[in-house]
């Protein structure tokens, strides 16, 4: 107290002599009140943990009521009960009373309560990333997995691919050794640090010999999708393969003999043999019709398309979450998981398609395409298909498969 004292009286002389501006003086009192407000403010940062919860996470700053009322604030915004183990989360509590909590909810959201009187304000807000663009570029000798993981990138980069070309090209029965690809995407950093890919904003895909473009747009209020240089949408009626990685082990005929009966007859179906497990995607939006156990068929799910089409999927180890009859599917979503249920030597999925009750070739339907890019909005698509066009030419240096591009107009994109 004595050198308070002292101190007070000497920043009093200094002023009242002039040697010392009040504006020094209040600019002292400032950075002192934010030094003392930050010493006073404490952050603790962490990852939630399988099992645990908004009661084990706020246990020690709120009572059991005022975790239930923070439960029913927040059910209009994100649920508390969907937090996810694995996403990193941020506590701030200042004088040891809690003042603020964010989690991220995937990789574009954070979920934000802070305390507001005797109550709580949730909201919903977007992750700040730092963004920048890369061009990518890379040769597959034996596969778009291991081509993607050989330049650096991440798994999920061979995901984007084979989902985005997924309406025509088969990534196990039409990949051949020397295809290529570029792409165009983002690095997205956060606090300095790398923090994954963000959109992927063009894509170049050479398959023996046969060039196919993606280009990310979005067309007025529409979604953003995927299109073709000349604006038509990559996304068509049905997908070319219900999984995503398999190969063929059986082909569409009318006369086979089955490997464990050994008697002659149709096989109107593709098998795609595949490890168990692995995901089964319907290959349109549509309807289940079936979806139950069957004598040689195994765990069977039948869907039901617009225009007469009917889709099946046979020999599934388990079916997919809320898969039963009267259900909407959409296309890509997980109806089943690869198994050897019913009549089977071996893991895979015996795929087949009708047509007004008609069975027909999955490998030799012609998908028609979505909406092509509207006319009111050609003229800036194309702009941006020009913009896209020279960053994926401008091509990585020599022995290396990244290169940072300047930044430019991100026509298209919001």
């Amino acid at each position: 107290m004595i050198l308070s004292i002292v101190g007070a009286t000497l920043l009093t002389y200094k002023l009242l002599s002039g040697n010392y501006p009040a504006t020094r003086i209040a600019q002292d009192i400032s950075e002192k009140s934010a030094a003392e407000f930050r010493d006073r403010s404490k952050t603790s940062t962490g990852i939630i943990r399988p099992g645990e919860t908004i009661s084990s996470l706020l246990g020690n700053d709120f009572s059991p009521k005022e975790i239930h009322e923070l439960a029913i604030e927040a059910q209009g915004v994100f649920s508390l009960a969907k937090l996810c183990a694995g996403r990193p989360y941020r506590l701030t509590r200042q004088d040891g009373d809690f003042k603020r909590f964010s989690c991220d909810i995937d990789d574009t959201d954070k979920l934000v309560v802070v305390r507001n009187g005797d109550g709580f304000a949730v909201s919903r807000e977007k992750i700040p990333y730092t963004v920048e663009l890369v061009s990518v570029r890379g040769t597959i000798e034996s596969s778009l997995f291991e081509a993607v993981l050989k330049i650096g990138e991440s798994e999920r980069l061979a995901m984007q691919l084979a989902g985005i070309f997924a309406w025509d090209i088969d990534f196990f029965q039409d990949i051949q050794q020397g295809d290529a690809f570029e792409v165009v995407l983002e690095k997205r950093f956060r606090d300095g640090k790398p923090a994954g890919d963000g959109r992927l904003l063009a894509a170049r895909f050479t398959n023996q010999d046969q060039v196919s473009q993606a280009f990310y747009f979005q067309d007025g209020k529409r979604s953003p999708d995927y299109y073709d240089e000349k604006g038509r949408s990559l996304h068509k009626a049905f997908l070319k393969a219900p999984l995503s990685f398999s190969r063929i082990s059986s082909g569409f005929t009318m006369r086979r003999r089955h490997p464990i009966t050994h008697r002659v007859k149709a096989h109107p179906a593709i098998d795609y043999a595949a490890p168990k497990g692995t995901p089964i995607h319907t290959v349109g939006d549509g309807a289940i019709v079936f979806a139950s156990y069957k004598r040689y068929n195994g765990n069977c799910v039948k869907v039901r398309h617009p225009n007469g089409w009917v889709t099946m999927y046979n020999h599934l180890s388990k079916f997919g979450k809320n898969i039963r009859p009267g259900k909407k599917v959409a296309q890509g979503q997980v109806i089943g998981y690869v198994g050897s249920t019913g009549l089977s030597t071996g893991p895979h999925l015996d795929f087949r398609m009708f047509r007004n009750g008609a069975p027909v070739n999955p490998l030799q339907v012609k998908s028609p395409p979505a909406r092509p890019v509207s006319p009111a909005n050609i003229a800036a698509f194309r702009m941006m298909v020009a913009d896209r066009v020279a960053l994926m030419e401008t091509s990585p240096e020599r022995n290396t498969a990244r290169a940072f591009l300047p930044k430019l107009p991100m026509r298209g994109v919001n």
